[in-house]
């Protein structure tokens, strides 16, 4: 089922996370944030919105690195619902990506961002204050075409830049997050 990542407050802090990445080490937010900015993305293996912006998504994070941007990505759904997105299958993912793959295996973290769907994008300024919360660009289940303006890039870049995201945010909309009964 479809989600829409809801407008979040701007300026709010980035909560706390201690999650085991797929190189089955643990890893803080304090540790990969960057230096001028970070982006922690909900994701996982099986959304075909994923599937459809994976491979912008790796471009615009090699590209935000040297601009002093990490990307984060991290899994939240229910392996028992969904198997494709198991702690496994993360691991066969992960060299694809380029950033740390991380796995909220309580579903805590997701709760926490108020996180709604993958892909679901936080971006924050280098005081881990969120400033950006859109989308990657137009695309959907399928791949927008070339040329589609580069929302989450353009964002980040000027976060990085001045400290201050666009005022104009269109939301992210995916997969609802798998969420555990009970």
């Amino acid at each position: 089922m479809a989600a829409i990542a809801p407008a979040a407050e701007l300026g709010s802090a980035a909560p706390d996370f201690t999650l085991k990445g797929t190189d089955d080490r643990m890893h803080t937010l304090a540790g990969l944030r960057g230096e001028r900015g970070t982006v922690v993305v909900f994701m996982c293996n099986h959304c075909p919105y994923v599937k459809a912006i994976l491979d912008r998504l790796v471009r615009d994070a090699r590209d935000l690195k040297p601009l002093g941007v990490n990307v984060i990505g991290i899994n939240s759904n229910d392996p028992a619902t969904y198997p494709e997105d198991s702690f496994e299958n993360m691991k066969e993912l992960a060299p694809r990506l380029g950033f740390p793959y991380l796995w909220d295996e309580t579903q805590d973290v997701a709760r926490a961002y108020g996180a709604v769907c993958t892909p679901d994008f936080f971006g924050f300024d280098r005081d881990l204050r969120l400033r950006y919360r859109g989308q990657l660009d137009a695309s959907r289940k399928e791949t927008a075409p070339e040329g589609t303006p580069r929302e989450l890039f353009e964002a980040m870049k000027m976060i990085a830049e001045t400290g201050i995201g666009p005022a104009i945010q269109n939301p992210s909309i995916g997969c609802s997050i798998k969420w555990r009964e009970g």
